[in-house]
């Protein structure tokens, strides 16, 4: 797909549904009794792994035009599947799903696709084990495929080394299942969607500081789910608006998570005109609409804490930092390399190729701003947040880009391109 400069951006833009809660939506809803209505749901490729997971496990999944609806059958109801179950390019999926099997009376196999297979799954696997867990990796290299064999679990504190939100919701999963409270501690706190929408399904669970706690075999009953904006989604909009003169973007009904809001934090500190509007508070998951100028941008240092909550955000940031005055430093985003693609090294060597200033480190990047970009050929590594940056910086490049199987925005978010359009002037 090919791209050039744009003018300006201007007009209003919604995203689709954010990606974490339409998978937990479904995973929920089916563990739950009732029916399960979700609006908004993300239909991308990803999320649509995870209604066909469940629906080979016994769930019943209508899935409308502008509603899903999941029938649950209750903690104990899932089927043993009579095939493998494809996580096609969902990690979500895939980490999620293991806590839930690994509590089941039956034996299951999961596999994926190429990125999948070479996603570390080690993480999972070992506080799974910890539980009484029986999961093995059939190639024995730590990944998938995988082999779950249903067992009785056991409530465990879990120390985890990374601050990862689909390693603490697969041991919460497995925690309900298990014959004590199940607990994950973090050394920074990740995304919470889990923690909100089990206590919002009725689970009994507790958060204390970067710790979860969840207690086994509670009742979850059926709820009404309205998923927000996805944040991750509406970022390429929200640094298009910063980089591009003359834009003006408004971004509706974005959820705005303290767990996930570190871009507009690294935007503001950047010195973006960044504007909330509308803020609600309903149905435990904070929503706004962002209202983005272009403005100019000063280099910063990005680490810490503030990592977990823009983890996916990052490479899009990558694009923001090429036009900000100074330096600005990425650090202790390591678990960058282990996405779907190697997310450090793909971001250095294409925007190099348009002439960033861009340097890889151990964990991160060290982009020098205010170098201007030129178009390039842009291998996107099938890795959708990949492509979706460089589409956002082929705008605001002097001469064409070409992003190479561009169509892997499908993963989560379908219409990107179009939407896209619809917001170039000149």
């Amino acid at each position: 797909m090919i791209f050039s400069r744009t003018t300006s951006l201007k007009g209003t833009v919604t995203v689709p549904g954010d990606k974490s809660i339409s998978h937990r939506s479904v995973m929920f809803g089916a563990l739950a009794e009732g029916t399960t209505r979700v609006t908004n749901f993300l239909q991308g490729a990803d999320c649509l792994s995870t209604i066909n997971c469940f629906q080979k496990l016994g769930i019943r999944i209508e899935n409308q035009e502008n509603e899903l609806l999941i029938h649950g059958k209750g903690l104990h109801g899932l089927n043993a599947p009579t095939e493998i179950l494809d996580m096609g390019n969902s990690g979500t999926t895939t980490r999620l799903i293991c806590g839930i099997l690994a509590g089941q009376t039956f034996s299951s196999e999961l596999n994926g696709d190429q990125s999948i297979q070479n996603r570390p799954m080690k993480r999972i696997m070992e506080p799974l084990s910890q539980m009484g867990a029986r999961i093995e990796s059939i190639h024995g290299n730590g990944c998938a495929p995988l082999r779950i064999q249903g067992a009785s679990l056991h409530g465990i504190h879990y120390v985890s080394e990374v601050a990862s939100a689909q390693v603490k919701s697969c041991i919460l999963l497995a925690g309900l299942y298990a014959d004590g409270p199940t607990s994950v501690t973090e050394p920074n706190l990740s995304r919470n969607h889990s923690e909100l929408m089990l206590k919002h399904f009725g689970a009994s669970l507790k958060s204390e500081g970067t710790t979860a706690t969840i207690f086994p075999e509670p009742k979850l009953y059926a709820q009404e789910i309205q998923v927000p904006g996805d944040i991750s989604s509406a970022a390429y909009f929200i640094t298009a608006g910063l980089v591009i003169p003359g834009s003006e973007i408004l971004i509706k009904h974005v959820g705005v998570n303290p767990t996930r809001d570190g871009i507009l934090k690294v935007c503001k500190e950047m010195g973006a005109d960044l504007t909330l509007q509308n803020e609600n508070h309903g149905n435990g998951e904070p929503t706004a609409d962002i209202l983005v100028r272009y403005s100019s941008l000063k280099g910063i240092t990005i680490g810490g804490s503030v990592i977990p909550a823009l983890i996916d955000e990052l490479p899009v940031i990558a694009v923001l930092a090429c036009f900000a005055e100074g330096t600005t430093i990425i650090r202790d985003a390591q678990e960058l390399k282990v996405k779907e693609s190697n997310r450090i090294d793909v971001m250095v060597k294409n925007l190099s190729a348009m002439g960033a200033h861009i340097t890889a480190t151990e964990d991160g990047m060290i982009i020098e701003g205010g170098y201007p970009l030129h178009g390039a050929v842009i291998d996107s590594r099938l890795d959708h947040r990949i492509a979706m940056s460089f589409a956002v910086a082929a705008l605001a490049a002097d001469g064409e880009t070409k992003i190479t199987d561009a169509d892997c925005v499908r993963i989560s978010y379908p219409a990107f391109y179009e939407d896209l359009k619809k917001l170039c002037h000149g």
